[in-house]
């Protein structure tokens, strides 16, 4: 009766919220954007810019069979961004009210000593294109009403948790969290951009403690998709409780690995995760202006081993990082980073365009309205090559194989390390048995030339990007490939 009720309360919530937000953005708001926008050059602004946001999130949390928490919240607000030459200023509102928007250009013209036209003066209003709108293009209008109601996500994942209880051995602690997260967006500039999208993000991440004695294991499993409505009502509480079970049961009494430099395999999908780490974020131009990446200055020279392309893209169907449009208003590209070893091109907002004169790539990206928008990953991975994960592993005779990549963390040189959430040992190039506590040690100019052979198994994995412009969804991935020496730090 508890989880009823606490269901209802929550429906209820998100209804009156949603009742005090108006009807979404569109036509409506050209001529006072418009007016505004000109005005705003009229200060002497070199560029304006203003990002509206609707959003609506809702954050469920099961633990131990039992519902923990049920979290609906919705927003609305304004970000205005203004340039004057490489210097800009930002401002933002929950207020987007005629006088909100208003008030929002005034405080960010003001930040760099500009102010709003007085006295009788003609100042013509900035003509903006055309609506492009994404959402009604792609047929994401219906969306937000085909979304699983929150009665149906608790359900979902209570169903999931069960079925982590009755797989997993040894249970002390099983956990699943979810996060439904629907987006409307309107980008309006003074170069003439008007582009609305609607964004659907959704992920469940189940989790697990086992404890046997003196021997523990924690062990967890996300998936994530972009722009399927039913994506958490249907999701397979089987095929995630038996992940958890077989990596728990490989794990829990495992030995340490032993530390040493070593080959290693990295297997595909989330294994993609130490490049957008470790040599992704260096390829932002929010890096390349401060020259504070060893890779700033070597576009078109080698920095990897030939065997090595990758790409960042935000243009595949259903991934977490894919973008019809970025928050500036570009619309989603594909962008070759590395090829063949050789770098080819850096990810480029409009500002960090600017600074480095590196061509924008539609990568301006921002967690909500009160970030100003900067150069970030999408959709980013290692291209395939033409080898299988068996002549991969087979290569390698003594060497550590990566299954299962956990947290771990990069500095702004590229000097990284992450832990293995499941790892192997390879001998006489085959996997032969577990090994737990292992962590990788390196730098993004080392690994880069090491990374000597790829498979032909891409695979991604959804995940959350955490930068100067806050938290944004991406994915990351990559076929087998191999390592020819990493530090591997253990016992």
């Amino acid at each position: 009766m508890g989880l009823q009720v606490d269901m209802q309360r929550a429906e209820q919530l998100a209804a009156e919220q949603a009742s005090q937000l108006f009807g979404g953005f569109g036509e409506d708001l050209r001529q006072p954007l418009s007016k505004l926008l000109g005005w705003g050059r009229a200060a002497g602004a070199d560029f304006i810019e203003f990002f509206l946001e609707r959003r609506s999130e809702l954050n469920v949390s099961v633990e131990n069979g039992k519902l923990r928490s049920i979290s609906p919240r919705l927003s609305i607000g304004v970000g205005v961004r203004v340039f004057r030459g490489v210097q800009d200023g930002f401002v933002s509102s929950n207020d987007v009210s005629w006088n909100g928007l208003r008030r929002c250009l005034e405080q960010a013209l003001s930040m760099l000593g500009l102010s709003l036209p007085t006295g009788p003066r003609l100042v013509p209003d900035v003509v903006l294109e055309p609506l492009r709108d994404y959402a009604v293009f792609r047929n994401k209008e219906g969306w937000r009403a085909e979304m699983p109601k929150i009665a149906e996500v608790c359900a979902s994942l209570l169903d999931i948790d069960a079925a982590v209880a009755r797989e997993v051995q040894f249970r002390q602690f099983s956990g699943v969290d979810a996060i439904q997260d629907w987006q409307e967006v309107l980008v309006a500039s003074s170069d003439g951009v008007f582009a609305r999208d609607i964004r659907l993000h959704q992920t469940a991440a189940a989790n697990a403690l086992c404890v046997d004695g003196e021997h523990r294991i924690q062990v967890a499993e996300r998936d994530g998709n972009f722009g399927h409505p039913n994506f958490l009502a249907a999701l397979d509480q089987d095929k995630i409780a038996v992940a958890l079970a077989e990596r728990a049961g490989h794990l829990l009494r495992a030995d340490f690995v032993q530390a040493g430099e070593l080959p290693v395999v990295m297997a595909n999908a989330f294994g993609g995760v130490i490049f957008h780490e470790a040599c992704g974020h260096l390829l932002e131009t929010t890096q390349v202006e401060k020259k504070s990446t060893p890779f700033w200055d070597k576009k078109g020279e080698m920095i990897a081993h030939e065997a090595l392309t990758a790409w960042d893209e935000g243009l595949s169907e259903g991934l977490f990082g894919s973008i019809d449009m970025d928050d500036e208003g570009m619309p989603g590209q594909r962008t070759l980073l590395i090829e063949d070893g050789i770098l080819r091109n850096f990810l480029a907002d409009r500002l960090g365009s600017q600074k480095t004169g590196h061509p924008r790539t539609g990568s301006g990206r921002r967690q909500n309205h009160s970030y100003s928008a900067a150069s970030r990953m999408r959709n980013t991975y290692i291209a395939p090559g033409s080898h299988t994960p068996d002549d991969v592993i087979a290569s390698v005779d003594h060497g550590l194989y990566c299954k299962k990549l956990g947290g771990g963390s990069v500095d702004a040189t590229g000097q990284f390390n992450f832990g293995v959430a499941e790892g192997w040992m390879i001998e006489g190039g085959k996997i032969t048995r577990p090994v737990k506590g292992a962590i990788l040690i390196g730098s993004a100019s080392e690994i880069m030339r090491r990374i000597s052979m790829c498979a032909n198994d891409s695979g991604t994995s959804p995940g959350f990007c955490g930068s100067v412009s806050g938290r944004v969804y991406v994915t990351v991935g990559q076929p087998h490939i191999r390592v020819d020496r990493i530090t591997v730090g253990g016992r």
